[in-house]
């Protein structure tokens, strides 16, 4: 079993007990069911509460209760996967902040170790703006840039679909470096 991480919230905003939720759980069937058939069972249970979002806290509930059987571990996706993630602030604005990314970027074939294989992409909304690569081991590199304060941006990577925690924490080391580089 892996201790559910942040069970607290979830009993506050419930009024249960985390053994009870995975008691409520277990009776429904939990064990056997796949992540998808839970949510709703959970929101469900939560639906008369006086909440802003019951789904976001569904899925919370459910992910603890994976976590909790043995079924996922602290930060793997649904899908078995581990993600990694770094930010930086700084001046300017979204597009200048995504100018000086692919700057740093520029004419790189690999990023730690890794050959680039889906060449990059970049789109913009009126609040943000994306960078995205896929990588030879498919994963991917997810880069978002937002304003974070006037005149400031934030530059967020992920890179997704990671095999281990051990290599979500190697590139959330790189990425910081990379970051670090980034005027």
């Amino acid at each position: 079993m892996t201790k559910a991480q942040g069970v607290g919230p979830y009993e506050k905003v419930t009024q249960r007990g985390w053994p009870e939720w995975v008691a409520l759980i277990d009776g429904m069937g939990g064990r056997d069911l796949p992540h998808p058939d839970i949510v709703p069972l959970v929101q469900k249970e939560i639906a008369h509460l006086d909440l802003k979002n019951h789904g976001w806290w569904a899925q919370g509930i459910t992910i603890a209760y994976e976590q909790h059987i043995g079924r996922r571990i602290p930060g793997q996706q649904g899908d078995g996967t581990f993600a990694s993630s770094a930010s930086k602030t700084v001046p300017g604005t979204m597009d200048e902040a995504l100018a000086a990314w692919e700057e740093l970027v520029d004419r790189r074939t690999e990023f730690n170790g890794l050959e680039i294989t889906e060449q990059p992409t970049t789109s913009a909304t009126a609040k943000w703006r994306y960078w995205r690569c896929g990588l030879e081991d498919d994963s991917r590199i997810n880069v978002t840039v937002n304003e974070s304060a006037p005149g400031k941006c934030r530059v967020a990577v992920q890179h997704a679909r990671l095999l281990s925690p051990e290599a979500a924490a190697e590139c959330k080391a790189y990425w910081k470096d990379q970051l670090a580089l980034l005027d």
